[in-house]
């Protein structure tokens, strides 16, 4: 066979991007000689550039899907329900600005479940997942959620700026909230690497900071009225009885922002925190708790549950009168 004779692929070299499998250029009616006399590139194993110059991020992002999931038939991207794109590469497709660009990257990570027998190879790392979650759609191909993405970027990286700028993007961009970042990160077993501890504290102090700004642009934003923001509580002589966030005294309404994360120690701050909401309740105070992720996606639902229970709290026995004192 002339090699150098013309085979009839002009619908396949014009596509984008220009990456198939080696099942894939079989269902075409290319074999594997008729592959290697062209001026293409397998740049992974069952894997082919049909060009011969540099690949392009899209065609590194689609040949990795398609060396991990090597089922051919339906295009790059086949089987995402199993293969899918995490760690820096889904940050950048994420348009995270502390991620550097796709082409700076001298590795893609693919998630893939634990029982799929592949190894790292190339420019591709195989990671795996016991349980993988749902991926999300981005620019058509199948990207981690955001917060696991994050674990998967910590996991290779020792710089703790970068470690700390990657987690406060997340949050601050609206991406995931802290509780999520920490999650993975807990699962990922990272939380024992000082430099990623010393991320996570600064990421739960921003992520309170921004779910307490919301908390007084949801106030002020459904004109409920003024409280006292950031109040300690104590019986009168008595014991400190504990912080809220919000406290209208006139009617003993209380709002907390719950920003605990799974981390050591949960159970015992757990159960301090239901043992100032019990002791706040025997004194007649209603306390109200709001996660971040609540602020951020269903103020209008927030505001009506505080409006209803300061509307309430004419019809209930008078509280317990208690000193309160700025924290």
């Amino acid at each position: 066979m002339n090699h150098n004779a013309p085979l009839p692929l002009a619908h396949l070299t014009g596509t984008r991007p220009r990456v198939l499998t080696v099942a894939q250029l079989r269902e075409h009616g290319v074999t594997a000689s008729d592959a290697a006399g062209r001026p293409w590139q397998q740049i992974l194993p069952g894997v082919f550039l049909l060009h011969s110059g540099p690949a392009t991020s899209e065609e590194r992002l689609h040949a990795a899907l398609l060396y991990a999931d090597r089922r051919g038939g339906s295009g790059a991207g086949s089987g995402s329900d199993e293969a899918m794109i995490t760690g820096l590469a889904a940050l950048a497709l994420y348009r995270f600005h502390s991620a550097p660009a796709l082409l700076a990257l001298p590795t893609i990570d693919v998630l893939v479940p634990n029982t799929r027998r592949l190894r790292s190879t190339g420019d591709v790392r195989v990671v795996r997942a016991h349980t993988p979650p749902r991926p999300v759609q981005v620019t058509g191909l199948p990207v981690a959620p955001v917060a696991r993405a994050v674990a998967d970027a910590v996991a290779q990286l020792s710089d703790a700026g970068t470690v700390r700028r990657l987690l406060s993007e997340a949050v601050r961009g609206g991406h995931c909230e802290p509780a999520a970042v920490v999650r993975e990160l807990t699962v990922a077993r990272l939380l024992n690497r000082p430099h990623v501890v010393d991320a996570v504290e600064s990421l739960l102090a921003e992520g309170r900071a921004i779910a307490e700004d919301r908390l007084y642009q949801l106030v002020r934003g459904f004109d409920l009225p003024e409280p006292v923001w950031n109040v300690d509580l104590r019986l009168p002589g008595g014991p400190h009885l504990g912080g809220v966030d919000a406290y209208w005294p006139e009617h003993a309404v209380a709002v907390e922002i719950d920003t605990r994360a799974p981390r050591q120690g949960e159970d015992e701050q757990w159960s301090e925190c239901v043992r100032k909401r019990e002791t706040l309740e025997r004194l007649g105070v209603t306390v109200i708790h709001i996660t971040p992720r609540k602020l951020r996606d269903w103020p209008e639902q927030q505001a009506s549950v505080i409006r209803t229970a300061l509307t309430a709290s004419g019809d209930r026995e008078p509280a317990a009168y208690l000193v309160v004192l700025p924290r």
